[in-house]
C-alpha cells in the first residue's frame, strides 16, 4: 500500500494521475468541450463565494451524515457515473465502487463503463446505481434495466444531457478508444505508463462490457465504436420518462438539468431526485457553471415538488464545494473528476484518499463556519454579495482556448 499520508488536496492527485494514466484517458477526464469555458468556470465560480467565520461556538459532535433519496450517506456525496473509468486504472469500476462503499456514499455505475454491471455486482456487497443512456435499440435499452434490476441496483440514473455528443477537441486529436489503437504515438505513450501497463495485462476488461456480447450485432471492437455514434437517441423528451421510471420501477434520478423550467418537469415527472449538472462542462460550452444554475432551478422544483431532492454535479474539487453547494439548497453532490484522480493516481486507495479529503475540507470548513450538523447549513455562511449573482461572467476569468 503506497504511503499517502503527505497527499493533502484533490489536486495532489491530479498531478499523480496525470504522470501515471495514458494520455489520451488522462485528457478524456480533464478537458471539456469546444473552448472549455463552461468547464473551468465550473470550478472557478465556487471560488467567487466567500465565507463567513463563526467563532467560539460549541463545534463537539460534529456530523456529515445524511441522507440522499432515502439512503443513509455518510456524506452529502455521491460517486458519479463517468465512462471509461476502468481505463484510468484497471477494473476501475470495482475499485471504486469497493472505495465508496467502504466510506459509506453511493456509487453509480455508466451504460459506458469498462466493468459490466455484473461485474461490478458480483466484487460489491451494497446496492449500487446504474445510469442509462437511451440508445436507439430499445431492446438493448429494456435488457440493460433488467440487468440493473437483477444486480439489485437501488436506483436509476436517467442522464438527460446526451441525446447528441458535444465536441471535445482532446478526444477527436487523440483518437480514443478502449482499449487504445496500436498507433505509434499511442505505442510510445503507453511505454511511459509501466505501472498502468503491468495492471492492465492483469484483467479481462478492456472494452464496455456492458455492451459488447449484450448489443445485437456488436461482437468487436470494431463494430463497437460505430454502434455506440449511431445509438444515442436524439429523440429522447419528457415523455420517455414516464416509460422508463415504470420498467424500472424503483428510484429515479435525472441528471443534466440547468434550467428552472427543466427543473419543473423533472419535478412533475416523478422523478425522486434532479441533478443539477452540465456533464461536466463537456456538453454544451458557454452554459453557465452548475453552481451558478443551482438556486433557480431548486426554487423552481421545490415549488412544483418539494419531495424531489436536487443535486449537484460539475466542478466539485474539495470538501468547501460540497458545503456550498449543499448551503445554496442541494440535497447532495455528485463528484466525477475528483475520484478519477484519485483512481488513476492510486486505485482504490486513491478514491478513498479523495474521499477522506472531500470530508475532512467539509468538515472543518462547516466548523468554521459556526455549524456542526451538515443538515443545518444554509446561506448564512456565505458572505452577502458574493453568491446572489453567479450568472453574472467574472471579467478576469477567461475562456481556456487551444
Amino acid at each position: 500500500m503506497a504511503d499517502l499520508s503527505k497527499i493533502t488536496e484533490i489536486e495532489d492527485l491530479r498531478r499523480i494521475a496525470e504522470r501515471k494514466v495514458p494520455r489520451m484517458f488522462y485528457d478524456y477526464v480533464d478537458s471539456g468541450s469546444w473552448t472549455q469555458t463552461t468547464y473551468r468556470n465550473n470550478e472557478t465560480d465556487f471560488d467567487r463565494i466567500k465565507l463567513r467565520q463563526r467563532v467560539l461556538v460549541d463545534m463537539e459532535g460534529r456530523s456529515l451524515a445524511t441522507k440522499m433519496i432515502g439512503q443513509d450517506v455518510s456524506m452529502p456525496v455521491a460517486i458519479a457515473p463517468t465512462g471509461f473509468t476502468g481505463m484510468m486504472w484497471a477494473d476501475g469500476e470495482i475499485h471504486a465502487a469497493r472505495a465508496a462503499e467502504k466510506f459509506g456514499i453511493p456509487f453509480s455505475l455508466s451504460t459506458m463503463s469498462i466493468c459490466s454491471i455484473e461485474d461490478v455486482a458480483e466484487n460489491t456487497s451494497k446496492p449500487f446505481w446504474f445510469q442509462l443512456y437511451v440508445m436507439r435499440d430499445k431492446k438493448f435499452m429494456e435488457n440493460l434495466i433488467r440487468r440493473a434490476k437483477e444486480a439489485k441496483c437501488s436506483a436509476l440514473i436517467l442522464t438527460a444531457d446526451l441525446q447528441v455528443l458535444g465536441q471535445r477537441h482532446k478526444d477527436i486529436k487523440n483518437g480514443l478508444s478502449a482499449p487504445p489503437k496500436p498507433t505509434l504515438k499511442n505505442i510510445l505513450n503507453l511505454m511511459t505508463k509501466p505501472e498502468w501497463c503491468f495492471n492492465m495485462l492483469g484483467t479481462k476488461r478492456h472494452t464496455f462490457r456492458n455492451i459488447v456480447g449484450h448489443a445485437e450485432g456488436v461482437g468487436d471492437l470494431s463494430s463497437l465504436s460505430s454502434w455506440t455514434a449511431e445509438q444515442f437517441d436524439p429523440s429522447l423528451n419528457w415523455d420517455d420518462v414516464a416509460r422508463i421510471k415504470d420498467l424500472w420501477g424503483g428510484p429515479l434520478i435525472i441528471k443534466g438539468i440547468m434550467e428552472p423550467e427543466d427543473a419543473i418537469l423533472a419535478a412533475r415527472s416523478g422523478a425522486d431526485a434532479m441533478v443539477i449538472s452540465n456533464h461536466g462542462g463537456r456538453q454544451l460550452d458557454g452554459a453557465p457553471s452548475s453552481i451558478a444554475a443551482l438556486s433557480d432551478c431548486v426554487q423552481a422544483a421545490q415549488a412544483e415538488n418539494a419531495n424531489c431532492e436536487l443535486w449537484l454535479d460539475s466542478g466539485i474539487r474539495s470538501g468547501q464545494d460540497v458545503l456550498k453547494a449543499i448551503a445554496l439548497g442541494a440535497k447532495g453532490t455528485m463528484i466525477g473528476r475528483s475520484f478519477l484522480y484519485g483512481l488513476g493516481a492510486y486505485g482504490e486507495d486513491g478514491v478513498r484518499k479523495a474521499l477522506e479529503i472531500i470530508y475532512k475540507e467539509c468538515d472543518i470548513t462547516m466548523a468554521f463556519c459556526g455549524h456542526t450538523n451538515i443538515n443545518t447549513v444554509n446561506e448564512d455562511i456565505f458572505v452577502k454579495g458574493t453568491y446572489e449573482n453567479l450568472k453574472v461572467a467574472d471579467p478576469h476569468i477567461s475562456p481556456v482556448r487551444w
